[in-house]
């Protein structure tokens, strides 16, 4: 695993899957007001990265599916455990709670697509991300530089001005 292969990978699998992720996104937007339901969609679109890397179609209705409002409990455990395991990281030093942050940063994909329980989800992205977190932190790097230069292109050529104000 290296920085250009998770960025290769992932575009390609973005923009395979672009319409389809739109319409996701445009449909969780529309849930956010319904809790219940939200929390369900939220879950769903964990699921969606393991789905487009094994080429399965995705069909933005599906996050509907009450398959995914059946581990709420273990994913509310889960989001449990990995806040408080990163802020106390944090409080060694941010360092320690940025590496975990790291460690198990798949775990929610984990607990979703593979069904784990909350702590052996855990365990397992941290083994599965062993020795991996520098490039990992590189490819976010990178993603989060590029989305910003994005954002600020785009910002110039829809928003002309950044808000500033017109003093003529």
């Amino acid at each position: 695993m290296t920085v250009s292969t998770i960025l290769k990978d992932g575009l390609g699998l973005g923009l395979k899957n672009f319409l389809p992720l739109v319409a996701v996104v445009i449909l969780y937007t529309l849930t956010c007001w319904i809790p219940y339901l939200n929390v369900g969609t939220t879950i769903a679109l964990v699921s969606l990265p393991a789905a487009m890397s094994r080429g399965e179609a995705i069909s933005p209705t599906e996050i509907f599916d009450g398959k995914y409002r059946k581990n709420m409990g273990n994913f509310f455990l889960l989001c449990v455990f990995y806040f408080l395991a990163v802020v106390i990281g944090i409080l060694f030093g941010v360092i320690p709670g940025i590496v975990l942050g790291y460690a198990w940063f798949i775990a929610f994909l984990l607990l979703v697509d593979k069904e784990m329980e909350p702590m052996q989800a855990l365990a397992e992205s941290n083994k599965r991300t062993y020795g991996k977190k520098m490039t990992i932190f590189l490819a976010f790097l990178l993603l989060g530089i590029v989305y910003c230069i994005a954002y600020l292109l785009v910002g110039g050529i829809f928003g002309g001005g950044y808000g500033m104000a017109n003093t003529d």
